[in-house]
């Protein structure tokens, strides 16, 4: 466990969100509000207080909407990052990559909505970041547990006891959901392909280097990615969930 404070982060938020239309055919999804606060500000609230200095958001769709709202926010800095034509999760994030340096960072879903568990869960996956042992850490939440989340849905990772995560490929059942944050380095992106590609391709390949592994999550996790998931977790703040788990 390596203990230290990651400072740089990539938030995606470029993706048009075509499962949560018609809402956003006039708003980008990380615009979308929960509880009062949008995706995007509960996201960079939780990495500012994880100590992160720098986040570079990728833009697409909409984006000088979401341009205009960020322009408002202090902490983290922010860089842009526009993108003429998407480039999917992972082709988003290479472009951001002279960001970074060498140094670990985390990568963030747009639509991740988590509350944390006993201790923050991004100072969970900074301590637990190895890079001598590991090329991408995973957020995994168990499947059944995951708010939003489709109830016929298969699931995503198989999580061994020695950490390991293992994707279920294209037919199965897993446990694990992948609940929308990462922490890797630029060593992941060293061989990635140019143009659209979406970061499950490198995590698959970490895989077969036996280089993935997961992180359990121990608090809440909301899977924001229709109008459905969206009224669940309204439904979930409106009882006082989230107040609940702050108070613990």
């Amino acid at each position: 466990m390596t203990g230290a404070v990651i400072k740089r982060a990539m938030l995606l938020a470029a993706g048009r969100g075509e499962r949560m239309r018609p809402i956003t055919d006039t708003l980008p999804k990380v615009l979308v509000k929960v509880a009062g606060r949008a995706l995007l500000d509960h996201a960079l609230d939780a990495l500012a207080g994880a100590g992160v200095e720098l986040c570079v958001v990728n833009t697409h769709h909409l984006g000088e909407q979401v341009a205009a709202h960020l322009a408002r926010r202090v902490t983290p800095r922010i860089v842009l990052s526009p993108e003429a034509a998407l480039l999917d999760t992972g082709g988003g994030v290479k472009q951001a990559l002279a960001h970074f340096g060498d140094e670990p960072f985390y990568t963030v879903n747009g639509d991740a909505l988590w509350l944390d568990g006993p201790s923050p869960m991004l100072t969970r996956l900074a301590r637990c970041w190895e890079a001598a042992r590991m090329d991408a850490l995973l957020l995994l939440h168990p499947t059944v547990a995951a708010h939003g989340y489709d109830s016929d849905a298969m699931g995503d990772y198989h999580l061994a006891p020695d950490g390991r995560a293992r994707w279920r490929g294209r037919s199965g059942v897993a446990s694990f959901v992948f609940a929308g944050v990462t922490v890797c380095d630029r060593r992941l992106y060293e061989a990635a392909p140019a143009g659209a590609f979406s970061q499950l391709l490198l995590w698959n390949q970490a895989e077969m280097r036996e280089r993935l592994y997961g992180l359990r999550h121990d608090g809440e996790f909301f899977h924001v990615g229709t109008p459905a998931a969206l009224a669940e977790a309204e439904a979930y703040f409106a009882r006082g969930g989230g107040r609940r788990r702050a108070m613990e």
